[in-house]
């Protein structure tokens, strides 16, 4: 299995050829921000998982033995959480039509009016 990335001599990506690659450590403090460069992987396995990659796959690309810590790489967005929680009311509302007899109101009878002249 050929690496898509590799670094500088031929190996692994890490942190570090990040590090010298990207003045990230530079680039985040000139921004204000406290994050690491290990974010990044954070961040790009989060996008490539929205973009609809799958987990599998991504456990490859990150170089992970287990799913589940590829699953603790993986962030959703408020609005992917809004997403899955209307697209779960929509499958549930899908089952609400119950078969069998309905309820049907009764029909008042209608009171005639006397003319009086």
């Amino acid at each position: 299995m050929a690496r898509l990335f590799t670094g500088p001599r031929g190996g692994r990506i890490t942190t570090a050829v990040l590090r010298d690659a990207t003045h990230w450590d530079e680039v985040v403090v000139a921004l204000g921000y406290e994050h690491r460069r290990h974010d990044l992987r954070h961040t790009g396995l989060t996008w490539m998982a929205d973009a609809g990659v799958k987990v599998h796959v991504l456990r490859l690309i990150a170089g992970h033995g287990s799913l589940v810590t590829t699953q603790r790489y993986l962030h959703p967005d408020r609005r992917a959480i809004g997403e899955a929680g209307m697209a779960l009311a929509a499958h549930l509302d899908r089952g609400r039509e119950v078969p069998g007899p309905k309820v049907v109101p009764k029909e008042r009878p209608q009171r005639h009016l006397r003319v009086v002249r």
